[in-house]
């Protein structure tokens, strides 16, 4: 019988309403049992005797027990106490309910009107967030799922019907959110830029406004950015780069203003400041209250939020700045990761992946990764002239530390590859004529929060 109730509850779980009246159904003397097998979770299985004994003693002096949502019965199984226990207790509520796919959550709402506010306060998304995962990424707009044998549902086909007009590119990917902005005008003109904040996984889209210059600003600007943390920044936050002048022979001066969704207003956070020549800020990456541009070029800076000041980025030690090109950039998890190679040097397989210390002081070897046998099960990773022609996409952190991947860009595929058991595989295969730039790569990672 107990495997039978796990069964019909992972068959259940993509389908809200049946999920929602099986849990009804459960009787008391196995519900404890069917959750703690599911879930393996102690601490769950403590609170549903804690909970049933408070829960007994309060139906002896009550005729009817609170319930927060109306009980249906099952096809198979009559409503017993297991409903009055649920429904009586959202501590035990979020318990299960955060362990289910973000799909189902998003069904749960439309139960009841005690479960669609349970389900949209921050104590419950931010719990889920913790717990949520990133199932694949944008390339070009188009979703390849990290898992080719259990790929999730997409979680759009096309972003132009959530806009007021087709064309829309995705810029960046912050912890969820999306910053989108169309190329064009309506009419085909450059006209002044126009920015949207959108989630993908609840469809929820904010307008950005725009800049004070018009098409004059348009024109200056040299990045546009996005911070958001479900914690430590949940009123998203735009940081915006323009160019102001050159600056004698080998600088160039830029202001940067700040947007926070708080206020619904820009501001101007840096007046002016100067960056050596040629000046390019590319993978801007929120993470610890800052946001950080990737050592691309001589400028290696970070813009901290709360105070407002921009700081010189360190790199790991033992690598001249002269000497290092970039090849990842990013976040996953809360850590921030850097992968740099030696330009006078060959291209090699043998890479160190740093993190960053928490102060932002300085930088640590996390993995230490040689892929020489990479070339033997992708070939057209080894170009005609002899180097290694190999993208880094993304380090994407597990909830598990065996469960840490690269995922990797070749000539005609991209591939994930696992830091712990040096595992290889294939989750997306296109045209060797199609150029994919890795600057258009952007993660998805499933977010609740609202904004």
């Amino acid at each position: 019988m107990l495997v039978g109730y796990k069964r019909r509850f992972e068959a259940y779980s993509t389908d809200p309403p049946r999920l929602a009246h099986f849990l009804f159904s459960i009787p008391r003397h196995q519900f404890g049992e069917t959750l703690s097998s599911h879930f393996s979770n102690d601490h769950l299985q403590k609170m549903v005797n804690t909970r049933r004994s408070k829960i007994s003693r309060k139906t002896q002096n009550q005729n009817t027990p609170k319930t927060c949502l109306s009980v249906v019965e099952d096809s198979d199984q009559k409503p017993t106490e297991s409903g009055a226990l649920i429904g009586s207790n959202d501590d035990l509520l979020t318990e299960i309910l955060i362990r289910l796919p973000v799909t189902s959550i998003l069904g749960f709402k439309s139960v009841s009107k005690h479960w669609r506010l349970l389900l949209s306060q921050k104590h419950f998304t931010q719990r889920y967030d913790k717990l949520s995962k990133s199932p694949g990424f944008f390339a070009s707009n188009k979703y390849v799922p990290f898992d080719v044998e259990n790929p999730n549902t997409p979680p759009f086909r096309s972003l132009d019907p959530y806009f007021d007009r087709s064309g829309f590119d995705i810029l960046q990917s912050c912890n969820g959110l999306l910053l989108c902005s169309p190329d064009l005008g309506p009419k085909g003109h450059i006209a002044a830029p126009k920015y949207y904040v959108f989630n993908p996984t609840t469809k929820q889209l904010a307008t950005i406004p725009p800049l004070l210059g018009g098409l004059k600003v348009h024109k200056t600007i040299r990045f546009m950015g996005l911070a958001y943390h479900q914690t430590d920044c949940p009123h998203y936050k735009l940081v915006c780069i323009r160019f102001l002048e050159c600056f004698g022979e080998f600088l160039e001066l830029f202001q940067l203003q700040t947007y926070s969704s708080d206020t619904g207003k820009w501001k101007i956070s840096v007046e002016s400041f100067h960056a050596i020549k040629p000046a390019f800020f590319y993978q801007g990456v929120y993470w610890n209250g800052a946001v950080f541009w990737g050592p691309y070029y001589q400028n290696y800076l970070y813009f901290k939020l709360d105070v407002e000041q921009l700081q010189t980025l360190p790199l790991p030690v033992g690598l001249p700045s002269s000497q290092i090109i970039a090849m990842y950039f990013g976040e996953s998890r809360g850590h921030l990761h850097l992968i740099v190679r030696n330009k006078y040097q060959d291209y090699s397989l043998h890479w160190n992946v740093y993190e960053m210390l928490s102060d932002h002081s300085g930088w640590f070897v996390k993995y230490q990764l040689q892929l020489d046998e990479l070339p033997g099960a992708f070939p057209e990773v080894v170009s005609g002239y002899g180097y290694c022609d190999l993208h880094v996409i993304d380090v994407v952190r597990g909830e598990e530390e065996e469960n840490t991947f690269l995922v990797l860009r070749t000539p005609e595929k991209f591939i994930t590859y696992n830091v712990h058991d040096k595992s290889y595989k294939q989750i997306f295969s296109f045209s060797t004529y199609s150029y994919m730039d890795p600057s258009i790569f952007h993660r998805y990672t499933e977010t609740l929060s609202s904004f």
